[in-house]
């Protein structure tokens, strides 16, 4: 494997009551269960850093899928909702909304966007076949 960029991070003390850090220090976060996990809810949390991570790199395949196209997104945005739910093995598993927001262009031009966008940003090539993601394309 010849990796373009590698990023490395290391989580301590007692994983989702911990510290996540990276080694670069660009990231550096307390780190705490959510409430409705039974936890305290004061920190940061793995499906919170999954979800900005593919917000971001998504949209970024989304600027990149629109410039080969040659089409203008304006001021568009890509929200995650990403949930943690109990499998049927005993642990536990992901799921994630993509809301895409292009307002500059038909829904049919952007749904096509945001369809090709999948299938070249890496989170969603990462988890495709492995977690449910629905792709939400807005008007609004």
């Amino acid at each position: 494997m010849n990796a373009i960029y590698t990023a490395e991070a290391l989580a301590t003390g007692a994983g989702r009551n911990g510290r996540a850090r990276t080694t670069d220090g660009h990231v550096d976060l307390q780190l705490a269960t959510p409430k409705a996990l039974g936890g305290s809810g004061n920190g940061a949390n793995p499906e919170q850093l999954f979800a900005a991570g593919y917000a971001a790199c998504f949209h970024s395949a989304l600027q990149m899928v629109a410039k080969q196209a040659k089409a203008a997104l304006g001021n568009s945005s890509v929200g995650a909702k990403v949930g943690i739910r109990p499998n049927d093995q005993g642990g536990f598993a992901l799921e994630v909304a993509l809301e895409v927001v292009i307002p500059a262009l038909p829904h049919d031009q952007a749904q096509a966007l945001a369809d090709t966008a999948h299938q070249v940003c890496p989170y969603s090539n990462a988890t495709r076949g492995n977690i449910d993601v629905t792709i939400i394309v807005s008007d609004d």
